[in-house]
């Protein structure tokens, strides 16, 4: 049972490594924002799976429940801070408008 855990936490990290690509690719910092937290999310699931592999699941749900509530407020404060700013894309892309 342990080896199923194992198989879908290399899965997960493989799909983190597919979502950091998008984060050093992202056009916007709505895209990067969105990444990150997805990332953070799936953190919290491989999180639970090292607690079933080591057989020690009450512990590692009490610090996968306190990385994401680290995740929810990160996530917050990085979205008032964007709305703030007002400017969630790069400043050297400019939106072209098409006309029919």
């Amino acid at each position: 049972m342990e080896n199923v855990f194992i198989f879908f936490g290399i899965i997960l990290l493989v799909l983190i490594g597919l979502v950091f690509i998008r984060i050093i690719k992202g056009p916007t910092a709505l895209d990067r924002l969105i990444c990150v937290n997805i990332i953070g999310t799936k953190s919290i699931i491989l999180i639970i799976f090292l607690g079933i592999v080591f057989e020690r699941l009450d512990m590692f749900v009490d610090i996968a429940i306190a990385y994401g509530m680290l995740n929810f407020i990160t996530s917050i404060a990085a979205a008032k801070f964007y709305q703030h700013k007002r400017s969630l894309t790069p400043k050297n892309k400019k939106i072209v408008e098409q006309t029919t």
